[in-house]
């Protein structure tokens, strides 16, 4: 009776085991849509299901490739700017020194009517020259640089020394004035070539002032000085040839 009823239920057991896999013997097949942002549609049981179609949807134009291709366009023109700028710098001319006066101011005789008699210099620090007396009417006419504003003077003296090459000794108002601006003159100069004072000076009474020469030929026609009249080299020379001790000076 016990055996028997094993015999059953094993038997049972081994028919709902074989009906198992004959229901699962053939699975369905997964049908994954084209489009992947659709749902996995599964086909389950025993019928074939015909797969759902989804519309294509139009593809986007690949915008972030145009924005690299700019991107990469614009770090390629900042790299070359400062090369180009570099080139610019490299080929713009140089600002021409003026080295030259203007013709006005040359040596030339002229013509100068004056009570004063010949050998007497008047200089017309307004019009930037200086005349030399010759009579009958003339003068003989050089261009100078004369006092910068605040500095000019005027007045009558007579040339009481004369020196070829002259050191230099810079007033102590003078070195102090030019030390508050940063610019430190020394406290004595040898003459020569670099001397501010240039060639030849013609000294004035027992005033700071004289007419002399100059290292910087471009300021003749100027109001650069301190008070003294300046000459270029060549001109200074010149006139120190013509002029004696004791001549009358005439500044106005």
């Amino acid at each position: 009776m016990v055996l028997g009823l094993t015999t059953a239920l094993f038997s049972a057991a081994l028919s709902n085991t074989a009906s198992a896999n004959d229901r699962y013997r053939e699975r369905p097949p997964v049908v994954v849509s084209p489009d992947l942002t659709a749902p996995w549609v599964m086909q389950l049981g025993g019928q074939r299901v015909r797969p759902v179609a989804y519309p294509q949807r139009p593809a986007k134009p690949r915008v972030y490739q145009q924005r690299a291709t700019r991107e990469i366009t614009r770090r390629d023109a900042i790299r070359q700017q400062p090369r180009k700028r570099a080139q610019q710098v490299a080929v713009r001319p140089n600002k021409a020194v003026k080295s030259q006066i203007e013709p006005q101011f040359l040596p030339q005789v002229v013509a100068y009517e004056t009570k004063h008699p010949a050998g007497t210099i008047v200089i017309d620090t307004n019009n930037r020259f200086l005349y030399l007396v010759t009579g009958n009417g003339k003068a003989r006419r050089y261009g100078v640089g004369v006092g910068k504003p605040g500095f000019e003077w005027a007045g009558t003296h007579k040339v009481t020394a004369k020196k070829e090459w002259p050191s230099w000794t810079p007033p102590k108002e003078m070195i102090a004035r030019e030390a508050a601006k940063g610019h430190y003159l020394p406290a004595f100069m040898e003459g020569g070539p670099q001397n501010p004072l240039g060639s030849r000076a013609m000294y004035l009474g027992s005033t700071l002032y004289r007419i002399h020469g100059t290292n910087a030929p471009w300021t003749i026609g100027s109001a650069v000085s301190s008070g003294c009249i300046r000459m270029r080299n060549e001109d200074v020379v010149d006139l120190y040839e013509r002029v004696k001790l004791g001549t009358k000076v005439i500044v106005i």
